[in-house]
Order: structure tokens, then sequence, then C-alpha cells
């Protein structure tokens, strides 16, 4: 049997050589408050062009959340893509485990780089971090796309039942993956069609989780558990940017429920698609379908996602 150790690294590697291929660079920016954070940026920042902050969810990385899809942003825009902190090669000393305050490290960075509007797309938790910009930085961020993020779930909806996993520890022991079985309920939850997960080799599973969730455990599990906390559709600030909501019509991680609370919260300033037949990772299961709707919402022409 071929061996399937270190291929996480190298689907890494071959990641890494198409986002520098698509004229990007990796960079550090040290904040000097104890927090460094990770992004790629372009190598030359095309003044004609938009800028775009993709911001990845749980589970990967940066590289693996836009590898597919970086060809056809950065073909149209500046493309800025962070590791958000404890992911990648983002850190921090501080003791804040917010997405305010993950919002607030990726615009010190955009700052950084002189960059003074922006559109972006945030999944999953990163939706959550998008929305907090979007919240705290309304003259910086003109259009917002959110994929499957509960941004308006209330800590109550966790003792009512919405969720299909209302314990946070378990929550967090499934998107912090320690063991095979626990990746294995990970990939259950975020697909609509989750692959016969018996044909997965040990090795590739136990591989991947060495390389992508065997850093700050504990720290990710207190960024989970943040999210919830005191959280009141009351305290939630409306956006007002043109905003496009994406929805798996299967999400088991943020029920669709979620997706029509936000788009109710957000009125006529919200558009609300419904992807069928896909789960949490609309993006994976259906992404013909998913990409046509971030291209007509964002302005993009004459290219087709492969």
């Amino acid at each position: 049997m071929p061996s399937c150790c270190n291929f996480t690294e190298s689907r890494n590697r071959c990641l890494r050589s198409t986002f520098i291929k698509c004229g990007l660079r990796s960079t550090t920016t040290d904040l000097k408050d104890g927090s460094i954070i990770h992004c790629w940026v372009p190598k030359t920042q095309d003044q004609h062009r938009p800028n775009l902050l993709l911001i990845h969810g749980f589970g990967t990385n940066a590289l693996w959340q836009w590898g597919n899809a970086i060809r056809l942003f950065t073909s149209h825009f500046n493309v800025y893509v962070p590791d958000l902190v404890f992911f990648g090669d983002s850190i921090t000393t501080r003791p804040e485990r917010s997405d305010s305050f993950q919002a607030e490290c990726i615009m010190r960075v955009m700052a950084a780089n002189s960059v003074q509007k922006l559109s972006l797309i945030g999944l999953s938790y990163g939706g959550f971090v998008g929305y907090c910009l979007a919240a705290r930085y309304r003259e910086v961020v003109e259009r917002v796309v959110i994929c499957g993020a509960g941004v308006c779930m209330e800590e109550k909806d966790l003792r009512e039942g919405l969720f299909r996993i209302s314990d946070l520890e378990e929550a967090a022991n499934i998107l912090v993956p320690q063991d095979p079985k626990k990746l294995k309920e990970l990939v259950k939850f975020a697909l609509f069609r989750p692959p016969p997960l018996r044909l997965l080799p040990s090795c590739l599973l136990a591989d991947f989780i060495q390389a992508m969730c065997s850093e700050y455990v504990e720290e990710k599990r207190e960024l989970i558990k943040a999210i919830p906390k005191d959280r009141r559709l009351s305290d939630i600030p409306k956006i007002q940017q043109p905003t496009l909501i994406i929805w798996g019509e299967g999400d088991k991680v943020f029920p669709l429920e979620m997706g029509y609370r936000l788009k109710r919260h957000l009125e006529e300033s919200a558009q609300l698609v419904v992807i069928k037949n896909a789960g949490h990772a609309c993006d994976l299961e259906k992404p013909k379908e998913y990409y046509q709707h971030l291209k007509s919402f964002l302005g993009i022409k004459q290219q087709n996602h492969k």
C-alpha cells in the first residue's frame, strides 16, 4: 500500500506554489502588542483594481480554504488572504478570543498594507469576523459576503435545541479534532453527502490532524466557546453595506434558520441564496453554483470558475 504520510504538507507546498503563481506573497505583520499576523498579499498592488479580503473558517488554514478559487479572485482583485489568530502562522500572547479581536487584527494588517477600501468574503467562523469588520469599519468595507456563519445566533439557542450539538465542549472536540474518529465526525457535519469515510486511510487522517490541528488546540477551543458567550440578537449591529448571504440548505453546523434570521436582521441591504443539496461546506459540494453567485455579486465577468 502506498504511504499517505506527509500528504498534507505536500498539499501545502502545492497550494503555496499556486498562491505565488497567482501573484501573491507571504508576509507577517508584527502588531507590536504580542500579535503577529500572517497574510498573503499582492506582490504588486494594482491601483486600478478593487481590493478583496478572504477570511477562512475553522478546520484548515487560509491556503486550504481558498486554494481552489484563488485564481478566480486574483484575476480581478488585489487579494488579501490572512490566517486568523492561532491558524497558520498567526499568533498572539494576548488573552482575547473574540471575533472582534480577530477583526481588529485583520484591519491593522490591512492598514499596514495601505488598504483603504475593500470587499470581503467570510466563510463560517470567518463570517463572524467579516461581519465584525463590516460593522466596526463601515468607511472601509464596501461589500460583504457571509457564507454559513450563524452571526445572528444567540446564546439561548444552544439551550433551546436549535443546534444538533449544543454542548460547546463536544463542538470544540469536533471542530478541533485530535483523532481520526473526531475528524470523520467533522466531515459528516460539514458535508451534505459525505464520502464513505471507512475508505479514508487512518494514516491520511492522522497526517492531516498532525499538520492542521495539533497546534494551539486549547486556544482554538477557546475561540469556539467565545462565539455564543452572552450573544443576543438585540446587541448585533445592522450593517448597511450590500450583503450576500450564502447557505447550504442542509447545513448541520449552522442550520438554515440562521441564514433566514440574518436576512431578516439586515432587511433590504441583504440577499439570501440557498444552495440545495449542499451542507456547511457548500463551496466544496456545489462549487459551480456557489462561485456563480459570488461572481454575480462581486461583478466578476468573462471568466468561469473551474
